[in-house]
């Protein structure tokens, strides 16, 4: 059905490929020749969604039909506000089918800002992800994950009614050109006040068709390595982010992973998990990338090594360097081999860091009034410290003051102020504000912003990203910006820094350094350390400079280096301090004190989740399970990284020869041996006939030997044959690498154990201390491999036969799973545990099995442990 809907309406939209595209939606026809292709891989908590190119096309025309039943039509604007994903693409689709305006919103927007785009813009309808509905707009509005699911309040799914015409679905008013707008994108850039930049269907297709007739000579390579996966960190509110996720991907049936996470570790384990190609990202993350691998390297003890293979290989051959640091690319991937970089200028030690451990960096330069792209570096063939080649279809010229003109049918000709069009080019040409220069061989090098640069009182020119370069190479500089002095009379260079927390080496010395590779009239005489973790920044993380300049000026006073230091120090001290009190609610916060001491399991998982996100870092899972106070936070802060975790999660037992064998030994073995000596009663198998797929089962903990068996004869074999058992981690670690001390057949039989137990019951660790937040993300893989998942949320067996509260951890892991949970008792074993018989009477042990149950999405983990608790003690 999906098939005949998709070719039926993909007929009316496609044009023939060896003519211009008439509009975006020709994409569509891209979309029909890979339709069983994954189109789009996104994080739903711990589990893994995809979409394939025919449910995007399908959940489009959805988000079309809904919008033509809200009255939506041609040139009506439509706002959309949400974070990156599937359902976000799907309303821009739809969006488009019905010849609507899209203005795109940054998630982190705030209401005030949001409140003017709307007014200025005249918004017909807003739509925005759940969390964005409590703002409260006083306008018409629809929940994203609603629009692209259901039409006329009915849920559809994965299903269009037999007979639905691509015209009944939505289409627009008129038929749609390249000179139609397809979107209005409201920029809040680093020094101006925000406008809106009017794109057309034309704008973006100027830039797209060069792109396609280059990709054309490399398709004969690229089926080998079809399909391409492209992890994108950059968010669909910026225009770059659109053409690299919605637009490119679909010229190569490539698809397109969504990473929303910040911290490097998680975006390198997504790289690794969903086998990438490249990754697409704005420079201040791929800053951060190349910091977690350079922390991960020095935790392993290898830091002085890599830095002299570094230098040793770094002007040999690709293949050469990559050999050289192949265990960088085993744990991104083998199949990994590109940065793609955009939206500001990649600092040259990172593009040279990445381009040393052999991998290819791409850089384009461009800005929303270009649709993207002005030029484009080639991948096989870049030059360093440039910006690439200008793009064929484009007129380019360097005005006398070195300021990048350019002129063609991606330029947007007009922006969106005070309600109504305005003029964003003279004659044609686009002042884009940025100075450049070209270099031999017709390469751009982008030189910084022209409002940006410093004319001191000798009438010299400073170009504040030269000073930034010098100071980004000095150990303990995180980020830095130069800015105009707000202490003298004269242009002056000032350097707001950034500093890794504790600072490397003195601030005056960083300075120094930085002004040795600098000319006299370049070096900087003033500096002021940043009192925050980071910058305020735009969505493509570049440092807001109009609100630096301000804080500098009213915070500036009459003192030394040496002093501002301190009170960064001080600041970085209470930044940490803050956080652990958010958490705590105890502790003083001085250090002194058992801040930690009072924290749950999982608030100690959501505290430290908030402080790597915060201070970019990863730390070690196992010592900060042990922290006390708020000093023992700062001092794991310190170290350079998280060390390999203690628990080994057995993907090979969910592989399907063990899962054979798993079987084979259940029924022959396992199976008759429970029904021998337990032969349990089951009562209310009933409650899961009309449960089909995957679900968490809770129960009751008894004993460690025969729990699992029992409740593994009372399911039904449909998920009895695909269970996966979380087992207390301490546990399997102690089987797994036993004490010592043991003798040696006594070593033997506990690692033969865990592999037996790992093997026969697909049994995966969950610590009770730390390590939490791996195994909930194998719960979330098993789950979406088609395994249910059984847990004890009491954690450890009864001592005397009552049950002991659930752990909120359970909480969690429901939350992030969204699957069904089924309830479970196991009466009567408790005697049997207490005799120290093996050999059960007949009815003594009871398997109860209680309906299964949901939670809404905005139930806390703390409210769900305790409702399962309660239902697993009525059973």
């Amino acid at each position: 059905m999906v098939r005949y809907v998709l070719f039926r309406a993909c007929r009316r939209i496609v044009l023939r490929t060896d003519m211009p595209r008439e509009n975006l939606l020709s994409l569509f026809s891209d979309f029909a020749k890979h339709e069983r292709d994954i189109a789009v891989v996104q994080r739903a908590g711990y589990r893994r969604e995809s979409w394939t190119y025919a449910q995007l096309v399908q959940r489009s025309f959805l988000c079309a039909q809904n919008l033509r039943a809200r009255e939506i039509r041609t040139g009506d604007r439509v706002l959309l506000w949400g974070h990156n994903s599937a359902e976000w693409m799907a309303a821009f689709w739809g969006c488009l089918l019905v010849g609507a305006v899209a203005v795109p919103m940054d998630e982190g927007a705030t209401p005030a800002f949001v409140t003017r785009v709307v007014k200025d813009a005249a918004v017909k309808l807003i739509v925005s992800d759940r969390a964005k509905q409590e703002v409260g707009l006083n306008l018409p509005s629809a929940i994203l994950e609603d629009l692209s699911g259901t039409v006329d309040g009915k849920h559809y799914g994965q299903s269009v009614p037999r007979g639905t015409t691509f015209r009944a679905l939505g289409f627009a008013d008129e038929r749609i050109t390249r000179g139609h707008i397809a979107e209005i994108l409201f920029t809040s850039g680093t020094t101006a006040e925000p406008r809106g930049v009017v794109l057309t269907h034309g704008n973006f297709l100027a830039n797209l068709e060069p792109l396609e007739r280059g990709i054309a000579a490399y398709r004969k390579w690229e089926r080998w390595f079809h399909p391409l996966r492209f992890v994108t960190l950059v968010p669909l509110s910026h225009v770059f982010g659109q053409f690299m996720a919605l637009f490119v991907p679909p010229l190569m049936g490539a698809t397109v992973v969504f990473e929303l996470s910040a911290n490097a570790g998680e975006i390198i384990r997504t790289v690794k998990r969903e086998c990438a190609t490249a990754l697409i990202a704005v420079p201040r993350q791929l800053d951060m990338v190349r910091s977690g691998i350079e922390r991960h390297e020095e935790a392993l003890g290898r830091k002085q090594k890599f830095i002299e293979k570094f230098n040793s290989v770094r002007d040999r051959k690709f293949l050469r360097r990559a050999a050289a640091f192949h265990a960088i690319h085993r744990r991104l991937g083998w199949k990994f081999w590109c940065f793609i970089s955009g939206g500001a200028a990649l600092s040259s030690d990172t593009e040279k860091f990445f381009k040393g451990i052999g991998y290819a960096v791409v850089q384009g330069y461009g800005m929303t009034e270009t649709a993207s792209l002005i030029s484009l570096n080639h991948p096989f063939r870049s030059t360093e410290n440039s910006v690439g080649k200008v793009l064929p279809g484009r007129e380019f010229r360097l005005a006398e003051d070195g300021e990048i003109l350019v002129r063609g049918n991606n330029v947007a000709s007009s922006y969106w102020e005070h309600g109504g069009i305005q003029s964003a080019t003279e004659q044609g040409w686009l002042h884009t504000g940025d100075l450049g220069e070209m270099d031999a061989a017709e390469n751009l090098r982008f030189r910084g912003r022209k409002k940006n640069v410093i004319v001191t009182a000798a009438g010299l020119n400073v170009h504040p990203e030269d000073l930034e370069a010098a100071l980004r190479g000095q150990p303990g500089v995180r980020d830095c910006v130069v800015v105009p002095s707000p202490r003298y009379d004269d242009a002056e260079p000032c350097a707001v820094l950034l500093l890794a927390y504790p600072p490397a080496v003195p601030v005056n010395a960083i300075i120094d350094r930085a002004n040795e590779t600098l000319a006299e009239y370049q070096r900087m005489r003033d500096w002021v350390v940043w009192p925050e973790p980071d910058f305020p920044r735009t969505p493509t993380g570049k440092p807001r400079l109009k609100e630096i300049i301000s804080a500098v000026t009213e915070n500036t006073r009459e003192s030394t280096g040496i002093e501002r230091k301190n009170v960064r120090e001080q600041s970085a001290s209470n930044s940490v301090a803050e956080v652990v009190r958010k958490f705590s609610g105890t502790g003083s916060g001085n250090g002194e004190s058992d801040d930690l001491l009072n924290l749950t399991s999982l608030d100690r998982v959501e505290l430290m989740s908030v402080l790597e996100e915060r201070f970019n870092v990863e730390l070690d899972e196992t010592a900060f399970a042990q922290a006390r106070t708020t000093a023992e936070v700062e001092s794991l802060l310190q170290r350079p990284g998280s060390r390999r975790a203690e628990y080994t999660y057995p993907r090979w037992a969910q592989r399907e020869p063990v899962l054979l064998l798993r079987l084979a030994a259940y029924y022959l073995l396992v199976w008759p041996a429970t029904q021998i000596l337990g032969h349990p009663k089951t009562v209310g198998s009933e409650n899961l006939d009309n449960l089909q797929g995957p679900a968490i089962f809770v129960s009751n903990h008894i004993t460690r030997r025969a729990d699992i068996g029992l409740i593994l004869a009372a399911l039904p074999s449909r998920h009895r044959n695909r269970l996966a058992t979380a087992m207390g981690g301490e546990t399997l670690l102690n089987m797994r690498h036993p004490p010592s001390h043991f003798f040696f057949a006594k070593k033997w039989a506990y690692r033969a154990g865990y592999w037996l137990t790992t093997a026969l019951f697909n049994v995966f660790p969950l610590p009770q201390n730390s390590g939490f937040r791996e195994s909930f993300r194998f719960a979330g893989e098993s789950i979406d491999r088609g395994y249910s998942i059984l847990i004890f949320p009491e954690g450890e067996v009864s001592s005397d036969g009552t049950m002991a509260p659930f752990q909120s951890g359970i909480g969690l892991l429901a939350q992030n799973l969204r699957v069904p949970i089924v309830p479970m008792r196991l009466d009567g074993v408790w005697a049997m545990k207490r005799e120290k018989r093996r050999l059960a009477h007949f009815g003594e042990i009871t398997v109860r099995i209680g309906a299964p149950v949901s939670f809404p999405v905005e139930t806390s983990a703390g409210e769900i442990a305790e409702e399962l608790e309660k239902r697993v003690r009525g059973l």
